[in-house]
């Protein structure tokens, strides 16, 4: 893995080719909380009512009553913390109990009305854990304040070290993108492994030319095997190549429920957990961009409610794995598409999955809305989330909209090719679907069955017809 003290910046080109700039070594981030490691005594930490706090063995060690009625009876906290409003920042530290209890971490103003601009449950248990939740700021003020609510729980004590709270705003092209010069071409693609076996048909410089030499997304499922050293080999392939690789991980049990044209997934719980995890772990700390289970959030109305509370426990441990395995990787959960889920229902749907452990959120996967319709959607989203979600729109196939149908539909075309931005906020347009595979046996394609390649899906594509 190259060295990651090389920084690049990422700009995109009036041809929205993504080009490099070498830029000066950043500079370390600002620490905004004071004395996080402890290491001069407590102050100006303070401990409520209800609390007693000392420093043991390197970490604060609380001690909390029980008996408390509300979270925030009993809390520890800093305050005179400055935020910046529409600022992003990441809020990180050790954390573990004497028991298993769930407490509550807040960046907010110090004083009344107490305004949220972080509210994050965690769960603790007797071993210490990283946390780590970037988020971006709804407040302008030098009146913060970082806490930790202990209470509503029986007595115990908490223990946390390591605590940091840095603004994570940057020029653009930070994070993985700006570790790389721009996203990686998957060679071994659907569409160009076929026009490498077949050169001499009529299509396939077509093909070559407007799909399989353009970034695109690579999906791993249960056909991919081994799924840590499948991950593994694609992304050292990417890192060596200089370029960001857009994986797609879609395993999840009982997958496509109302499509069903791509079914399956893992056999269970367990086994989509052990799944989840080694994909998470073949990344490690190396630049990539994921997608997390296409359809999997879009679903919920032809799932029963067992169904979907477990998928809810899945899709949040997947964040998790994402969140504390994989630091330069930006991981997006689906949020279905403009055409399906209304906003605010999806937004409460990603927060019980477990948006605010990863990136942000993916709209139109496999599906035509146009980029402006798709950003739409997205921002709503995001309005209900609360703001500071980030969110991607793939546009592998939306360049003529959508005509209401999302299986093979004729008339569809090739959208704007993957680029670092996109219009109203949009983070990266990503050709997510490849270009060419086959949604089921319907439509346009009915004998190709789904994620089969088509070379006549991908001409229509191309010409729009």
């Amino acid at each position: 893995m190259r060295s990651f003290n090389r920084v690049m910046a990422i700009t995109v080109s009036a041809a929205t080719a993504l080009s490099v700039v070498i830029a000066a070594p950043a500079a370390a981030a600002q620490e905004l909380v004071v004395n996080g490691t402890f290491a001069s005594g407590t102050a100006p930490w303070w401990a409520s009512a209800n609390t007693s706090m000392a420093v043991d063995a390197g970490r604060l060690r609380v001690d909390v009553a029980g008996g408390t009625a509300n979270p925030w009876d009993a809390m520890i906290g800093q305050n005179d913390i400055p935020l910046a409003e529409g600022k992003s920042y990441t809020l990180s530290f050790d954390a573990s109990a004497s028991a298993q209890v769930t407490a509550v971490t807040t960046v907010q103003l110090a004083d009344s009305p107490y305004t949220n601009t972080l509210t994050k449950a965690i769960s603790l248990t007797t071993a210490s854990k990283r946390f780590s939740f970037p988020f971006t700021s709804s407040l302008s003020t030098s009146a913060g304040q970082v806490s930790f609510q202990l209470g509503k729980n029986a007595g115990f004590s908490f223990f946390v070290d390591n605590v940091s709270l840095t603004e994570t705003t940057t020029q653009p092209g930070s994070g993985p993108v700006a570790m790389t010069s721009g996203f990686y071409v998957d060679p071994d693609s659907n569409p160009a492994v076929w026009v490498r076996n077949n050169s001499g048909d009529s299509r396939a410089a077509r093909i070559e030319s407007a799909i399989s030499s353009k970034p695109m997304a690579r999906w791993f499922g249960g056909w991919s095997g081994d799924i840590r050293a499948a991950v593994s080999n694609y992304v050292a392939a990417a890192d060596s190549a200089d370029k960001l690789p857009v994986l797609v991980a879609y395993n999840i049990p009982g997958r496509d429920a109302c499509g069903e044209h791509s079914g399956g997934g893992a056999g269970s719980e367990s086994a989509y957990k052990t799944w989840i995890s080694a994909f998470a772990d073949g990344i490690g700390n190396r630049p990539a961009v994921v997608i997390i289970e296409p359809d999997s959030l879009g679903d919920f109305g032809c799932m029963d409610g067992t169904e979907i509370e477990a998928r809810n426990r899945m899709l949040t441990y997947a964040t998790e794995q994402f969140r504390d395995k994989t630091p330069n990787t930006w991981a997006y959960l689906d949020a279905a598409n403009a055409g399906w889920v209304a906003a605010d229902k999806m937004a409460a749907r990603l927060k019980d999955a477990g948006v605010g452990n990863v990136r942000g959120f993916a709209v139109n996967v496999s599906n035509y809305y146009t980029t402006s319709q798709s950003a739409t959607y997205a921002s709503s989203v995001n309005a209900s989330l609360g703001g500071g979600a980030k969110w991607v729109i793939d546009t592998s196939r939306n360049g003529n909209g959508s005509n209401g149908e999302w299986c093979n539909p004729a008339g569809r075309k090739l959208g704007t090719t993957t680029q670092l931005g996109g219009a109203d906020g949009t983070e990266m347009l990503l050709w997510v679907k490849v270009p060419g595979d086959s949604d089921g046996n319907c439509g346009i394609a009915r004998d190709t069955p789904a994620g089969q390649f088509s070379p006549a899906i991908a001409v229509r594509l191309i010409d729009g017809t």
